[in-house]
């Protein structure tokens, strides 16, 4: 049986304010593989790693982020005095611990996504992933090596052929989606499975009978080491 691969679902946000440093740190004191988190951009043109395109249900601040500065979203609590930080922060505090798992939420980030990988060094793996599959298209013609995720909700009808045509080495079911012929016909067609988000221990299980490669979880210490 293969080593599924554990991933923290906005840090481990079963932990800790989402997407926060302290989550990150959490992810990574729990021993995940991946950290995965959100991208999106300020006004001002700063990554920053925040799921909603607002700050209102994660923070005591309201607005929407690409209409806030850096120097506006950084005043808000995010939770436990944590603030959103941005991409670069996470890349520092990441390094050396563990992979990245970086979703991108708008269109437009991917060249700066990966100049920032690239700029701060990050030597552990990136998966680039996204549910703007032409996002990741855009990612492969700035890094020809990047790992690609395509992320899928409901599942369309020929997924394989979509997750191919767009040079995708992962792909990311919602856990509930996932089956052992799905599974099996994304293997053969030489592509990683990963199912987001596992939480309760029948799903995290379940998962790992249909044979994924990798579950992102809010709580990733229930990921059994195999």
């Amino acid at each position: 049986m293969h080593r599924v691969l554990r991933i923290g679902h906005r840090g481990a946000a079963g932990h800790a304010p989402e997407n926060t440093l302290a989550a990150i740190q959490k992810g990574i004191a729990l021993g995940v593989d991946f950290v995965e988190i959100d991208v999106r951009r300020t006004a001002d043109g700063v990554l920053v790693v925040l799921h909603d395109e607002t700050v209102n249900r994660t923070t005591n601040g309201k607005g929407r982020v690409d209409r806030l500065s850096l120097r506006e979203v950084k005043k808000f609590d995010a939770g436990n005095s944590e603030h959103i930080p941005t991409l670069e922060e996470v890349l520092t505090v990441a390094a050396g611990h563990a992979g990245l798992m970086l979703e991108l939420k708008v269109k437009g980030v991917a060249r700066q996504a990966v100049e920032a990988v690239h700029g701060a060094g990050f030597r552990a793996p990136v998966i680039y992933a996204s549910f703007l599959h032409d996002e990741l298209t855009h990612v492969r013609t700035v890094d020809p090596e990047a790992s690609l995720m395509v992320l899928f909700g409901t599942l369309p009808r020929t997924p394989i052929a979509r997750a191919i045509e767009h040079g995708s080495s992962h792909v990311g079911l919602r856990h509930d989606t996932a089956t052992r012929r799905l599974v099996d016909a994304f293997h053969r067609a030489g592509l990683l499975v990963f199912v987001y988000t596992a939480d309760r221990p029948g799903d995290i299980q379940h998962a790992i009978s249909v044979d994924v490669d990798g579950v992102i979880s809010n709580f990733p210490e229930r990921i059994a080491r195999q």
